[in-house]
Order: C-alpha cells, then structure tokens, then sequence
C-alpha cells in the first residue's frame, strides 16, 4: 500500500525523506492524507488517490507513523462499515496495509482536488451539528471536477463493481 503525505503531515508525524512514487496497480491500495486545522483542532483527511473516497479522522494523538497508519486502519474500517462497503474493507484495503511505504503527494490535480474536499468539510464541521462520519459522508457526495464531476463515493463503487 502506497500512503502519499502532505509536507504537514509528514512533518507532524515525522514520516522523513518521502519518495515520488507511481500509482499501486491496486487502486484501493493508493491513499493521500492531509493535516488541516478546524476550530483549533487537527484533523487529516484521508482520500483515495484514484476516486476521492475519503475519510475525516482526528489528528488528536497522531505522533508517528505507526500511530497514523493505526488511526487511519480504524477510520477507513469504521467509515466503510458505517457505509455500508465494510467487506470491500476486508477484501480489498486491509490486506494491502501490511506492507505500507510512504510518498509523497502524486500530483497537483489530486492535491487541488483534496484542498476543496479540506474547505467543503470545514465548511460542515463549523456548525458543530455534524459527527465526522457524516461530514465523510457529504465529503464522499460531493461532485468533483477531477471525477468529471461525479461524486467519490459513486467513482469507488464503480471501482468496487469493474
């Protein structure tokens, strides 16, 4: 599995001297996480490479690399069940976390992409009625331009059917 840092997150969890890497062949094996701030509060969105299907989590307690990837292993678990998509977790996800290298971001279309999704969730988070499972969720719902303006959550389960 291919886990792409932003230059803030590598530095907040010390994750040093990434690398640029290709894309996984195996599509839900390529992931991209980015620190942001809300209501003084870290939070990292973790987006899949290829569909934007992404995941808000805390950032609260995220010192090093084996703590993100524990962190990011329970979010993708719980947020996939909670949609309903908990056996392509086990099937597809778990298996290629055991072997996990570190990269950086792949490009600017996926890291501009990622900078909207990071406003449209503070923009959800800021009325404080929302738990992160449903800003996911309205993250995951959202029209993209980089999907030709179809949505995360229906580009991963295209993914999941092909």
């Amino acid at each position: 599995m291919i886990v792409r840092l932003t230059t803030k997150l590598a530095k907040k969890i010390g994750a040093r001297e990434l690398e640029s890497l290709p894309c996984d062949p195996n599509p839900f094996a390529d992931w991209t996480a980015h620190l942001f701030t809300e209501c003084r509060r870290q939070y990292i969105l973790i987006t899949n490479t290829h569909t934007l299907y992404s995941v808000v989590m805390r950032g609260s307690g995220v010192t090093s690399p084996s703590d993100f990837l524990a962190a990011m292993r329970n979010y993708l678990a719980e947020y996939l069940a909670y949609d309903e998509l908990g056996a392509a977790f086990d099937r597809l996800i778990l298996p290629a976390m055991g072997a996990v290298t570190y990269g950086k971001t792949l490009n600017r279309s996926v890291t501009g992409s990622m900078n909207d999704l990071m406003h449209l969730a503070r923009c959800y988070m800021a009325d404080g009625d929302l738990s992160l499972m449903d800003v996911s969720t309205k993250l995951n719902e959202a029209p993209m331009s980089f999907l030709e303006y179809d949505s995360p959550s229906a580009a991963f389960r295209s993914l999941l059917s092909e």
